[in-house]
């Protein structure tokens, strides 16, 4: 069962500017990738759900972050289907992620008032998921639109949160544009956890960056 409420998610969401996401099979690794993230100062993560047995690796991750970790807060992404959304709700996840707009994953997010950030690309999209209660919205793929079409968005809904995932890079020219533009928050997957620090097991490098991409988010962001 979820710990944080929708609300609290999106608090932390907001505050902290940044959710890192990354899916691997290893549960060993998983758990360093985890903690160097928290010790870099991230409070989200998104395991993406992606192989084959993920809910399982999932599990192990959601225990040892209740056990080791506090204030840690794990979602999943890459979530397609209601059934998928429950199973993970039921692993303790506190967010779930979508690549599309869901209806189904709405619902049952909802009766649990656990958050679930639907992949949109339009604005009538984005409008439909926050008529149907959702408080962050992820633009996915991010590079296809760019900082200009959430400054776009913002201007007939500045309510709108928005979470660009894909084309998000720890570099203060790219955070600037999108913080400049009125992201919420920016997700952030191989551009922080590439794949050379997977194989490396390079977790104090990761760490690093995590620290290093969260000082340029706070000095970016438009509070």
């Amino acid at each position: 069962m979820a710990q944080y409420s929708r609300l609290e998610v999106a608090s932390v969401m907001k505050e902290t500017g940044m959710v890192p996401l990354f899916f691997h099979r290893d549960i060993e690794l998983s758990k360093n990738v985890l903690k160097a993230c928290y010790d870099g100062g991230a409070r989200l993560m998104e395991f993406t759900s992606r192989g084959d047995f993920a809910h399982e690796v999932f599990g192990e991750l959601v225990k040892y972050a209740n056990a080791n970790l506090p204030g840690m807060i794990l979602g999943v992404g890459s979530v397609t289907d209601a059934a998928a959304a429950s199973l993970y709700m039921q692993l303790g996840a506190n967010f779930v992620v979508t690549p599309v707009l869901r209806e189904d994953i709405a619902v049952v997010c909802n009766r649990r008032k656990v958050l679930w950030s639907p992949g949109c690309g339009t604005l009538t999209e984005i409008a439909r998921a926050e008529e149907l209660g959702c408080e962050i919205v992820k633009l996915f793929p991010g590079d296809i639109y760019g900082p200009q079409f959430v400054k776009g968005v913002k201007g007939p809904q500045p309510w709108t949160s928005i979470m660009p995932t894909g084309g998000v890079s720890p570099t203060e020219e790219n955070l600037k544009a999108w913080f400049d533009a009125g992201v919420t928050c920016v997700g952030m997957g191989s551009k922080l956890i590439s794949k050379d620090i997977l194989a490396n097991k390079d977790f104090k490098g990761l760490e690093a960056k995590v620290k290093e991409a969260l000082d340029i988010i706070k000095k970016v962001q438009n509070k």
